[in-house]
């Protein structure tokens, strides 16, 4: 699909949405994980949530430089009463942030959006060190 501005705006404001929605489920599952083997791993949890408001303080900004509006929609939180599987669901959620930027700095270059697409390199770093925080926490 060739990619034009407006699809652009349109994908960064659903990784904005899905910004949004790590920073509510960080903090909830920081707050309600329970067992001796997730004290580090809850505390990790709150700095993700941090990290993930950074990341949508950076996303607002681009989309607002580029001409268009930032989301106040929230994509769906996942929770469960299993310590195990809340870390699942959070796991699979830098998965899937890790394969959105990964896409969208490709189609940042495209555009020749060179400053977003540096952006979009550091958020993504982050994104692939919280996938590491969870999958060893969970190996644990």
């Amino acid at each position: 699909m060739k990619i034009d501005l407006e699809h652009l705006l349109a994908e960064l404001n659903k990784d904005l949405e899905f910004e949004y929605a790590s920073i509510i489920q960080y903090d909830q599952h920081a707050a309600t994980l329970s067992g001796p083997q997730f004290g580090s791993i809850q505390k990790e949890l709150l700095i993700h949530a941090q990290e993930e408001l950074q990341h949508a303080v950076l996303l607002s900004t681009q989309i607002t430089f580029l001409g268009g509006v930032p989301s106040l929609e929230v994509e769906k939180r996942f929770t469960s009463e299993s310590s195990v599987e809340m870390l699942q669901q959070d796991l699979r959620g830098e998965e899937r942030a890790i394969k959105r930027y990964r896409k969208r700095i490709q189609q940042a270059e495209t555009l020749k959006e060179y400053g977003l697409r540096r952006i979009l390199e550091d958020i993504l770093i982050m994104e692939e060190e919280h996938r590491r925080d969870i999958a060893n926490a969970l190996a644990n």
